[in-house]
């Protein structure tokens, strides 16, 4: 199964990128600022999130609009694609009914696209970094482990909700409800460790592994700190056993998909 998914990535990358490309330029086609949309959302979400936690709840954390916009781009790389991956089968049909290609590819794709649009918010948090004159350090170099661990999972998470969302109608409500949730238990607006004190906070921003990425990402390249190498390893594991079950279960199954479509 390992050496398909290597041989169907590399016979299909071509195909991966070029729509991914094709889909950036249709989603801005008939925009007047084009591609601008896609960071002045995160940064007008930015400016409210700014406003009512840092002023009106008066929130402490250091560099707060960064700390805000660094926690967004993640969040929106995530739950972008966690939402298109439910129904991406069925909104594939005139492709998928048509030709053969991995389903978990359109997950890729998607991917190349929401990653494209959060490399440019990670500008954005750059700027800000030299607005507030944030002191840099090596350890800012943790941006590439964490991002690469963030993509395993994401991906791996993906595919999963690809497979049930072909055959569960409703389950994009529940995805829907879910990530309302997650993300104030995520620790966008706030550091979870600050706030939740004890155990409970030691748990929660660890066992929830978008909160773990925005933390240590937050950590590393704002405040200088170094992540944990134990919870890295640990969610990378993880991670690529999603993958090779997710991935698994889509080779099973993906004959029947365009049957249910």
């Amino acid at each position: 199964m390992v050496k398909r998914f290597i041989k169907d990535v590399k016979k299909y990358y071509r195909y991966i990128f070029v729509s991914a490309k094709a889909e950036l330029k249709a989603e801005v086609a008939n925009s007047y600022l084009n591609w601008l949309w896609w960071i002045l959302e995160p940064f007008c979400m930015m400016l409210i999130y700014t406003f009512i936690f840092g002023y009106v709840f008066n929130a402490r954390e250091d560099y707060f609009p960064a700390f805000i916009f660094l926690g967004l781009a993640m969040w929106n790389f995530f739950s972008h694609t966690l939402t298109n991956s439910v129904k991406i089968v069925k909104n594939n049909k005139a492709v998928v009914s048509k030709v053969y290609i991995p389903k978990y590819v359109l997950i890729l794709k998607k991917m190349c696209v929401n990653g494209f649009k959060m490399a440019l918010s990670m500008l954005i948090v750059a700027g800000l970094m030299i607005v507030y004159r944030v002191p840099l350090s090596w350890n800012i170099l943790y941006v590439i482990p964490l991002m690469l661990i963030q993509i395993l999972f994401v991906f791996g998470f993906c595919t999963f909700f690809l497979h049930f969302g072909v055959f569960v109608e409703d389950l994009s409500n529940v995805v829907n409800i879910g990530l309302r949730l997650g993300l104030y238990l995520t620790g966008i607006m706030y550091s979870i460790e600050s706030r939740v004190k004890g155990m409970a906070g030691y748990l929660l921003a660890r066992l929830n592994p978008m909160a773990f990425f925005i933390s240590s990402m937050r950590n590393a390249v704002l405040y200088g700190g170094t992540p944990s190498w134990k919870w890295m390893l640990a969610w990378t594991l993880f991670s690529l056993i999603l993958i090779y079950i997710g991935v698994r279960l889509i080779y099973k199954n993906e004959n029947s998909y365009v049957k249910v479509i």
